[in-house]
């Protein structure tokens, strides 16, 4: 049987991987806090602190995520009381998403450990080919972002 695919050598390939070995990471070492949150949650989360009052469109395209799906996470959020939705001064068709204090708090919780797990991710690398693989992930995927079916979008 031969283990020595060509496939082992192909971008795609070991893009898949490291976003399983990212996944897991995440979801482990969460569980491991008590935490209830997924990575696209934590993604959502952080970017609603960030831009307080943003719409759902804009908190999708921020996170680079489905327009479609993301009204799912921001009800899961909203549902363990970490966001809240208010109706949208500017359009009253949209909401407006606010972070809760719970959410505040379960954000400073997830800092340590996000940040701590970003170099297991990455591990067998030293500090400076953990910048340079950074620099050409970020490189790569801005250079794909038109590609994208959920392209990183800044909100005007």
């Amino acid at each position: 049987m031969n283990a020595d695919l060509p496939i082992h050598a192909m971008p795609g390939y070991l893009i898949r991987r490291l976003h399983q070995i990212s996944v897991s990471l995440f979801s482990d070492r969460i569980a491991e806090a008590g935490i209830d949150i997924t990575q696209v949650q934590f993604a959502a989360l952080n970017a609603a602190a960030a831009n307080p009052g943003l719409d759902q469109a804009g908190l999708a395209g921020l996170i680079a995520y489905d327009r479609v799906t993301i009204g799912g996470v921001v009800e899961r959020l909203e549902q363990k009381g970490y966001l809240r939705r208010e109706i949208s001064p500017r359009d009253r068709r949209a909401r407006a998403l606010f972070v809760t204090e719970a959410g505040a708090r379960v954000l400073d919780a997830l800092w340590p450990i996000v940040r701590e797990l970003q170099e297991d991710i990455l591990a067998g690398l030293s500090e400076t080919e953990q910048a340079t693989l950074v620099a050409l992930l970020k490189k790569t995927t801005d250079a794909g972002n038109p590609l994208s079916r959920a392209p990183l979008t800044v909100p005007a």
